[in-house]
């Protein structure tokens, strides 16, 4: 016999669809033979009354035809009539027997009565003497015979209830038991399907969290689907993509270091080349050089930056998996990474606030710190001389909330998706500021995720809107944020297009 675990889930499910049916036609089957056999019960009952009736009224015709014959043999003498007495009398008595047979709860005495008074009745047609003698004796012979017949049709008729009531017991014995049939038979399937469905669902939920799990780039933690067999290949061929994957992230990885470290040699050479040739150690430079040293050294510094970043963008990835938790209040952290910034939000004319508390969670405070940073960064970047940068600092419905708003042009509607990705940069850019290298965001978005929060991006009457949502039960799923639609203006959150972009693993 094959084990459940090497059949299909196609196959268990017809099987288990099959036992159910099973079960449930076995229930209706028998109530069938149920119903059936009190048909017949019924059929029966009321043949045996329509019998019954039928000899206790032929008795009671019987019985006048005797008593008819016997007083016209008695006036007339004609032997004749005392034949069709006799003959009345014979099939009086097997109707009587009948009635006998069918009345087994009737007194024994009522039909022995009956039969002597008809013998008695037979005696005096036989016998002789006076007329008017014989026809009192006669008499005395039949008259009891109408109150037997009575008795007997009472007797028929307490049959018949009897047996009607007998049945109507059954009836209801039977429809309790078949009640109970069915009951029973439905809560065994329904236990069976919901036992079944919910053994055959787990190994789909695996493979669902799996899932999950390969997509926000956890590799670490080895797939094995228990269940039917197709379902436990599936789960091994997810083992095998994890594995590939992990090797690919590897593979990348390493290939990021090495080509960074790489190319960093020969553009130091190159910049420091630059930096003799704008120092006039091979000669003085004439304006046309000058300018092309410049030029030189200005990309130079420009490629360096963007190794840096591609280096620090592939430790915080690997970081992000491995966060060193920390009971933190976040107040005192954020008032640190203003205050961090402070040469550069004061140099573009800013002004950065932060309000609220919330209470102490379990976070790395390096990493959140870097996040924090980035957001404000960005908002310094974007935002106009003048403008301000507001944090706002809450614990709502069990769950961290950092909101930070800047007044810049905020985020196109086209971007949003897609602000996040690693190297992307938006369509509204600072004027005549550096283009960034668009992985601050991206990073802030590791971080986030890495400690089961969320990155939203909200809509906004004026510049951006971003929030952090970090939950203080790491099993409390996130919400889903539903802001008010801002007012009309050429922002982001007035952008009909625009929605609540959330960005999470």
């Amino acid at each position: 016999m094959m084990m459940p675990s090497r059949l299909s889930f196609r196959q268990l499910l017809l099987g288990v669809f099959l036992l159910i049916a099973l079960l449930l036609s076995a229930a209706s089957l028998h109530a069938l033979w149920t119903l059936d056999r009190l048909a017949a019960h019924s059929r029966d009952g009321a043949r045996h009354a329509i019998a019954l009736s039928e000899q206790a009224q032929r008795l009671a015709e019987r019985g006048l035809a005797m008593e008819r014959s016997a007083r016209q043999y008695l006036v007339l003498n004609d032997p004749a009539f005392r034949s069709r007495y006799a003959d009345a009398w014979r099939e009086a008595g097997a109707a009587l027997d009948a009635v006998a047979a069918g009345l087994p709860q009737a007194p024994p005495a009522l039909f022995a009565d009956w039969r002597r008074h008809t013998a008695a009745a037979w005696e005096v047609l036989r016998g002789a003497g006076p007329r008017g003698a014989r026809q009192q004796a006669l008499g005395r012979a039949l008259a009891p015979l109408a109150a037997i017949h009575a008795r007997l049709e009472d007797e028929v008729k307490r049959e018949v209830e009897r047996r009607n009531a007998a049945l109507l017991a059954e009836l209801e014995q039977r429809r309790g038991v078949l009640t109970g049939q069915v009951l029973a038979s439905i809560a065994l399937a329904a236990a069976l399907a919901f036992g079944f469905g919910a053994w055959l669902s787990r190994p789909l939920a695996q493979i669902e969290t799996a899932i999950d799990r390969l997509g926000g780039g956890a590799y670490d933690a080895a797939i094995d689907v228990r269940g039917p067999g197709d379902l436990r290949r599936v789960g091994r061929q997810l083992d095998w993509l994890r594995q590939r994957l992990a090797a690919l992230e590897q593979d990348k990885a390493r290939f990021l270091r090495h080509i960074s470290h790489e190319l960093k040699t020969p553009l130091a050479a190159l910049r420091e080349g630059v930096a003799l040739l704008e120092d006039g150690v091979a000669g003085p430079l004439s304006a046309q050089q000058a300018e092309i040293a410049a030029i030189l050294r200005q990309n130079t510094a420009s490629l360096q930056n963007q190794i840096e970043d591609l280096l620090r963008y592939n430790a915080a990835a690997f970081q992000a998996q491995h966060p060193r938790r920390a009971s933190t209040d976040l107040a005192p952290l954020l008032e640190q990474v203003i205050a961090g910034q402070r040469l550069q939000w004061m140099a573009a004319g800013l002004t950065v606030t932060a309000a609220g508390s919330a209470p102490p969670l379990a976070l790395d405070a390096d990493q959140l710190g870097v996040a924090l940073g980035n957001l404000l960064s960005n908002a310094v970047r974007f935002s106009p001389p003048g403008g301000s940068v507001r944090f706002e600092l809450a614990r709502v419905d069990g769950r961290l909330r950092v909101d930070c708003l800047d007044q810049g042009p905020g985020v196109a509607p086209d971007d949003a998706a897609r602000i996040v990705e690693p190297f992307y940069q938006g369509q509204r850019q600072p004027p005549g500021a550096r283009r960034g290298n668009g992985i601050g965001l991206s990073i802030v978005h590791e971080y986030i995720a890495a400690h089961g929060g969320q990155l939203q991006l909200l809509p906004s009457a004026r510049g951006a809107h971003f929030r952090i949502e970090l939950p203080y039960d790491p099993g409390t799923p996130a919400a889903t944020h539903h802001p008010t639609a801002p007012s009309q203006g050429q922002t982001l959150g007035s952008d009909p297009r625009f929605s609540p972009v959330v960005f999470s693993t």
